[in-house]
């Protein structure tokens, strides 16, 4: 494929540029959404948000939360379970984190991933463990690598990115410990970065008490894609999150999804 920039004079560079830049992006977004496979979310408004019609396979993508306390990760880490849930559903998923861990095996079934799919390495510290999460990114044999973890610097999630990319398995950094927001927000191979946080529920019609948990899910960062957030359903137990039925086709629907800076 060739591109050709239209000068308009000398003063005009900046324009180029910003033109070319649009034009390479456009380009390597349709190389992606026809050479790469993605997860679809299932919801429409998502996936048609995303690059390529759902979550790109054989990549990295980083999970946070965004709560005030030093550990805020159920939210988060029930995103993971569902998602790796529903890759390959016949092969193991691969969970590591250091010390002994929090996981919970009916928390893990009730979004989707069987206890018995499961394979945790414990790690004695960060270094060791993005060395496993990296070793088991080269296997073809799983359906995805989780990590848990607090810091994510650059070379390691370009080399995370990398094994991801040659073996077609995908990797989840959860990055379960708050850190201040500038390191958080430092730069990184993830192809998504995402942000869970829980959301108000609303009873269902007719029925008293609590109902079903809804998470804020914000995409702060993808390639090819605007910052964006949406209110969902938490996921059940096929690893699925959905949109509330008030919040369906309709009126509401700005509500639902705002794309950052619109």
């Amino acid at each position: 494929m060739t591109m050709a920039l239209v000068t308009s004079g000398p003063g005009d560079k900046a324009g180029q540029v910003e033109a070319l830049r649009r034009q390479v992006a456009r380009i390597e977004r349709g190389a992606r959404d026809t050479a790469t496979p993605v997860l679809p979310f299932g919801v429409a408004g998502i996936d048609r948000h995303l690059p390529g019609g759902g979550l790109m396979r054989g990549a990295l993508h980083e999970v946070s939360g965004q709560g005030p306390d030093a550990e805020d990760a159920a939210a988060p880490a029930a995103f993971v379970v569902g998602l790796a849930a529903r890759l390959d559903p016949a092969k193991p998923v691969l969970w590591c984190q250091m010390g002994e861990g929090d996981l919970y095996g009916p928390g893990l079934a009730a979004c989707g991933l069987a206890p018995s799919r499961l394979l945790i390495a414990r790690a004695r510290n960060a270094a060791d463990l993005l060395w496993a999460m990296e070793e088991g990114l080269r296997t073809r044999s799983l359906a995805a690598a989780v990590g848990e973890i607090a810091d994510l610097p650059g070379p390691a999630s370009r080399r995370l990115q990398l094994a991801a990319e040659s073996s077609g398995v995908t990797a989840f950094a959860l990055r379960r410990f708050r850190l201040p927001d500038a390191a958080s927000r430092a730069p990184n191979a993830s192809v998504t970065r995402w942000r869970v946080s829980p959301a108000p529920s609303a009873p269902a019609a007719g029925e008293p008490g609590l109902g079903r948990p809804r998470w804020r899910l914000e995409l702060w960062r993808a390639r090819g894609a605007a910052p964006a957030e949406w209110i969902v359903e938490a996921c059940d137990a096929t690893g699925h999150v959905a949109l509330p039925a008030a919040l369906g086709d309709g009126p509401a629907r700005r509500e639902r999804l705002r794309i950052v800076g619109a």
